[in-house]
């Protein structure tokens, strides 16, 4: 397996471990992993072919659905929420 294929595949081990943490525990290293994916898939793109990198950011867009679905609507100037979505306490 090449250094990509592990790196991308400890991303993800440590993807599904912050998911478990509490969300107050989740930012940090949610964060830390959203700045890293573009790196990791740079790195896939750089070693394999281009279904590889269309898997990746799959998985990737698949994982961190919520957030980027906020930085959209806040680049567009749209509000964070829906109107009609009601937020969970």
């Amino acid at each position: 397996m090449t250094l990509s294929l592990t790196l991308a595949c400890f991303w993800t081990l440590a993807a599904a471990i912050t998911a478990m943490l509490p969300m107050r525990m989740q930012y940090p290293p949610g964060l830390t992993l959203l700045i890293l994916a573009p790196a990791v898939i740079g790195f896939l793109a750089w070693q394999h072919n281009v279904w590889v990198v269309l898997l990746a950011v799959g998985a990737f867009a698949s994982m961190f659905r919520n957030p980027l679905i906020y930085l959209y609507r806040r680049a567009r100037g749209l509000p964070a929420r829906r109107p009609e979505e009601k937020e969970n306490r």
